[in-house]
């Protein structure tokens, strides 16, 4: 499988982090902005706004429309998980049949319940779907720091012809067929990350930090479980992995805002490059939870806060008086 041209699907600091990656791995990268003005202005400073300190790789060139993904090997997708239908569709007319797209967001698509996986699928049915995730912020990839991720794809070859290809000295895709497994890690850590940052922000310490991540990991296995997923995917990098990073550092944006929903403010759901994906997918993971009898109260919390049904001291309140019970 010759998978030397790369398309990066969406200019944001995840997209563009990816693109440094894969231009390091030696690969021919285009970065695809979706808009030729935010493609202009990239070219022209090769800095991204939203990654300070870290230059654009003069190895990637960078294009303002998914048309130039016509010729391209494979795809990954960087656009957040509730956008991700909308770019798959319009990748669908460019790509060759037979084109891995690689989704890289974390999280459920709304409405649907559908995994980043089932919506390229379902959305540009000559693709075939792979998805990226693991302990990883833009920042440091962007960087060339040393990054270990999971790639998974259904077919055993590709997983492998993909991570090699993507591979690098200081980018270390691991790959397995776990494809649910992969994704289910990264649409639950987002939802564990705020309920983190929740916790930071009402200054309930470290002791109450290192219980919510550790019951929290506790609900994730529950959910992979019943959904399919293997154990050994659900301990690994891209399910205890990234939720230890997310659920410990204010550089993850759905720790950011947990704590500011913790400290009393009332932010916005978070837009655009700054997006916390764990907001769109707490209540989904909730509701397919309930429908197979799995216990999410750490997730169900973090749902019913954001969705005004219940006050921070009321969540708190209603997991700190749950029946004790054997672990």
């Amino acid at each position: 499988m010759a998978l030397d041209h790369f398309a990066v699907v969406g200019a944001g600091a995840w997209g563009t982090a990816l693109a440094n990656a894969a231009a390091r791995a030696g690969r021919s990268v285009t970065l695809i902005a979706r808009d030729e003005s935010v493609a202009a202005a990239l070219r022209q400073s090769r800095q991204n706004p939203h990654l300070p300190g870290a230059r654009i790789d003069e190895r990637v060139a960078i294009a303002g429309t998914i048309a130039e993904a016509t010729l391209v090997d494979a795809v990954l997708l960087a656009v957040p998980a509730q956008s991700s239908r909308e770019a798959a569709i319009v990748l669908a007319g460019a790509i060759r049949p037979g084109t891995p797209v690689i989704a890289c967001a974390k999280g459920i698509e709304r409405g649907t319940r559908r995994f980043m996986t089932e919506v390229i699928a379902a959305s540009a049915s000559g693709a075939v779907p792979a998805i990226l995730s693991g302990p990883s912020f833009a920042t440091d990839v962007a960087r060339g720091l040393p990054t270990a991720v999971t790639l998974a794809a259904r077919e055993r070859r590709t997983a492998e012809a993909l991570a090699r290809a993507l591979g690098s000295a200081t980018f270390r895709p691991y790959h397995t067929v776990d494809v649910r497994g992969v994704e289910i890690g990264g649409a639950a850590k987002n939802v564990l990350a705020i309920a983190a940052g929740i916790v930071a922000g009402r200054g309930l310490g470290a002791s109450a930090a290192a219980a919510l991540t550790t019951r929290g990991f506790a609900e994730l296995m529950r959910f992979g479980k019943v959904f399919g997923a293997r154990s050994e995917t659900l301990t690994g990098l891209s399910g205890l992995g990234d939720l230890i990073l997310t659920c410990s550092s204010a550089q993850s944006r759905n720790f950011s805002l947990g704590r500011a929903i913790g400290r009393g403010e009332t932010p916005a759901v978070m837009t655009g490059d700054k997006l916390a994906e764990g907001a769109f997918t707490a209540s989904v993971l909730v509701d397919m939870a309930m429908e197979r009898d799995v216990d999410l109260p750490i997730a169900a919390a973090v749902a019913a806060v954001l969705d005004g049904k219940l006050s921070v001291d009321g969540a708190i309140e209603a997991l700190l008086t749950r029946p004790l019970k054997g672990e």
